[in-house]
């Protein structure tokens, strides 16, 4: 072979390896631009279901499937005050097929457990605020009180006499009540349950006394007689029920409780997700047909951008562990 006949294979043998690497490099960006969703999308709820954040999330998932082309599910995934679900999220791939319903138990956490297997800030991306859940104490008829402050002399004529449920240790539920006690001086016994699912037939039989639970699961029972609402947990009353003062002004100034329901997708996710699927949820959640139904609920409605939402979460975290600590609660 002449030197030209070789300078001639080695430019040809540049030349196919030069448009073999294009070639792939081009499959390679094609593979990478593939339209979000591309597969079933996943929302966990760290929950029971028969929640206000399992309600949430099913709503969502029915309007996010059309609009996304692809099925989207509800996974529960309770326990562990909903460490497990959650945690779940914080290892999946960060590609907007795996999405947390978080609520406030994900910012209270970190101030009752001693460790978690994942960061509460800094493993997850903020999606959307999506709602503020109305939360009240709701007693068993068998209680003998018809507002907040006798409910206050029965637990302190009775002291340890009088339970509450919750939906775990370190639950919204758990803390709301910790909290009342503690700012009330009264005693009462903690039996915690599995979810709403379980608390709510527990309390409408009489096996519990009471509870600071949402409003969406103990209606029904309010409405039959069933259960007595005492007062509201926010800092103000719901045009749902209006003439039920928020306990606040009812005999405990100062208490509130903020319950909010948001989507979390774990930490990496490309902005262009984040933002595909703010967009859609925020155009679900703005339909009025949507935000009636969750209002027959006791949801409200409460949107937010992604980053308002992270910093929202930053701040009811300090919030919370400053009332624990105050509160001195403890997990059981």
């Amino acid at each position: 072979m002449t030197r030209e006949q070789g300078k001639g294979v080695g430019f040809y043998f540049r030349l196919s390896t030069f448009a073999f690497l294009l070639i792939c490099a081009l499959a390679g960006g094609v593979a990478l631009a593939q339209p979000y969703p591309a597969r079933v999308v996943r929302i966990v709820v760290p929950l029971p279901p028969g929640g206000s954040n399992d309600l949430l999330a099913r709503i969502v998932a029915e309007k996010l499937a059309p609009a996304l082309g692809q099925p989207v599910v509800v996974d529960n995934r309770p326990g562990a005050s909903g460490n497990i679900g959650t945690e779940i999220v914080a290892r999946s791939a960060p590609d907007g097929h795996v999405l947390l319903m978080a609520n406030t138990a994900h910012v209270i956490n970190p101030s009752l457990f001693a460790k978690l297997p994942y960061d509460t800030i800094r493993d997850f991306a903020a999606v959307a605020l999506m709602s503020s859940a109305h939360f009240a104490l709701v007693v068993h008829p068998s209680v003998p009180a018809r507002s907040v402050k006798e409910f206050f002399a029965v637990a302190k004529a009775r002291p340890g006499a009088l339970t509450f449920a919750s939906a775990g240790n370190g639950a919204p539920h758990h803390l709301a009540m910790e909290l009342l006690k503690s700012m009330a001086r009264v005693d009462l016994t903690h039996v915690p349950y599995k979810g709403a699912g379980q608390f709510v037939p527990a309390l409408a039989t009489g096996e519990v006394s009471s509870v600071i639970g949402a409003i969406n699961s103990l209606l029904p029972h309010v409405n039959s007689g069933r259960l007595r609402i005492l007062g509201m947990a926010g800092n103000r009353r719901t045009q749902l029920l209006p003439e039920v003062p928020a306990i606040a002004e009812a005999g405990l100034p100062g208490f509130a409780l903020d319950n909010w329901g948001g989507m979390l997708a774990p930490a990496g996710t490309p902005r262009g997700i984040i933002d595909r699927l703010h967009g859609e949820i925020t155009r679900a959640l703005r339909e009025p047909q949507v935000a009636e139904r969750l209002a027959s609920q006791g949801i409200e409605v409460t949107l937010a951008a992604p980053d308002e939402f992270q910093a929202l979460m930053k701040t009811h975290m300090a919030k919370w562990a400053s009332l624990i600590r105050e509160a001195r609660i403890k997990l059981e």
